[in-house]
């Protein structure tokens, strides 16, 4: 009998029964939508952001511990690293979270108009093989996208001819007078050299004032073959918490669960650490500014999209709500003869608990494949990738539905409880 009352009412009221699937469909296609992108939103904001630079600095110790001391750039002048421990960095247990990387050294060169400028030898897009087997093309032409190439174009070290080449700052550039296709003449402590200018960019920093240049060209000119002053690295890293910031004072303080979980978990300070293992006598760190910027960006983020899941969410419980209510009030007469017959008011309110639940399963499946439609338009639009579909966004999406829908129907409830059987049968 109750199955058969339940499928009379749910083929004489469909409409109803359908706007209210609809409004369930629509807050869980916006909740689903914004579980799955916020699930996968943290590598994505992560990869945007490499775009704009390394968040990670790699310095000798000897030239860290001086920096620290006094509070300069650049250190010790007789402490490097090795170029031929470059590789390692991408050995370390979080490998595929380095994006990329470039080594550095520099130095201070004389030019003809009787100036210096600080002349910087890089990886431009340089051609690397890994210990692993693996190869890759590494250097500033990726960590340094931002840059504007005014004139010429990028230096491309794959197809560089046997003639020394450079790019100059546009600050450089301006006050020599040159442009890409000229030839400079350098001055460095160890020999001097021509520099074809293959471009000119604008950094919009202190790199506008400096020449970038081939690192094999700086280190003949200074007589550090094979010696690096600092290396910059790109990574994905997850933001830092409380076991983050105490790893990153002292990893020794930790626990033997504390220090597995720090050191299989991306956080910045763990990467530098395993960098540190690799690299001989060196100190990574993290640029602060960049580190902390990613943590708020994604706090930032999620926090939007909590907020978006609940406004939506308090929508579609009062659009049920004003719903069952209205089906309540028409069905009047019907819930006064059942309960005139003798019908409890908890049998009662099952039933119609029972018809919203059954239309939210309905409307909670439509709304989840929709939502996960509109995550992938979120993706391709703003990141250009699709979003990755997360299982466990589907029990969580099933229990909000399930209690959006219960508590959209506690006013129709409460007005099914408060109607008199004599009164409403009297038409009052």
């Amino acid at each position: 009998m109750f199955f058969r009352m339940l499928r009379g009412i749910l083929v004489r009221q469909k409409g109803k029964m359908l706007m209210i699937a609809l409004t369930i469909a629509l807050g869980a296609s916006l909740a689903t939508a914004m579980l799955n992108v916020m699930m996968d939103v943290g590598d994505k904001v992560n990869q945007e952001l490499k775009t704009y630079g390394a968040n990670i600095t790699v310095y000798p110790k000897n030239a860290s511990i001086l920096n620290d001391i006094y509070d300069v750039e650049g250190g010790a002048q007789d402490a490097y690293l090795k170029e031929s421990e470059l590789g390692n960095i991408k050995t370390i247990f979080w490998a595929f979270n380095i994006v990329d990387f470039a080594p550095f050294i520099d130095t201070t060169v004389s030019l003809d108009d009787g100036g210096e400028v600080t002349l910087v030898g890089t990886w431009f897009n340089h051609h690397l093989d890994l210990p692993t087997g693996e190869s890759l093309d590494a250097g500033v032409s990726s960590l340094r996208s931002w840059w504007d190439v005014t004139s010429g174009a990028w230096l491309d070290e794959q197809a560089m001819a046997d003639a020394d080449e450079a790019m100059l700052g546009s600050g450089v550039a301006s006050r020599l007078g040159v442009k890409a296709g000229d030839v400079i003449h350098v001055k460095a402590s160890s020999g001097e050299a021509d520099l074809t200018v293959v471009g000119v960019y604008d950094a919009g920093g202190d790199e506008d004032d400096q020449i970038y240049a081939p690192l094999d060209t700086v280190q003949r000119l200074t007589d550090t073959d094979g010696l690096l002053s600092s290396i910059e690295v790109s990574a994905i890293t997850t933001p830092d918490n409380e076991l983050a910031v105490k790893a990153a004072q002292n990893p020794a303080a930790l626990t033997i669960a504390q220090y597995e979980t720090w050191y299989c978990t991306a956080y910045a300070s763990s990467i530098c650490y395993q960098i540190q293992e690799v690299i001989t006598d060196s100190v990574a760190s993290p640029v602060r500014q960049v580190a902390d910027s990613e943590g708020e960006i994604l706090e930032k983020t999620h926090l939007l999209m909590v907020l978006i899941t609940i406004l939506s969410l308090l929508g579609s419980a009062l659009g049920i709500s004003n719903l069952v209510t209205a089906s309540v009030m028409e069905r009047g007469a019907e819930i006064g003869l059942l309960k005139a017959i003798g019908a409890h008011d908890a049998s009662v309110s099952g039933m119609v608990l029972t018809e919203i639940v059954i239309t939210a399963i309905i409307g909670g499946v439509v709304g989840y494949f929709a939502g996960f439609g509109f995550a992938q338009i979120i993706g391709q639009t703003v990141f250009g990738s699709a979003i990755e579909m997360k299982a466990m966004v589907i029990p969580i999406v099933g229990v909000l539905v399930i209690c959006v829908s219960l508590a959209g129907s506690i006013p129709a409830i409460r007005t099914l409880l408060r109607l008199r059987p004599a009164e409403v049968l009297h038409g009052r």
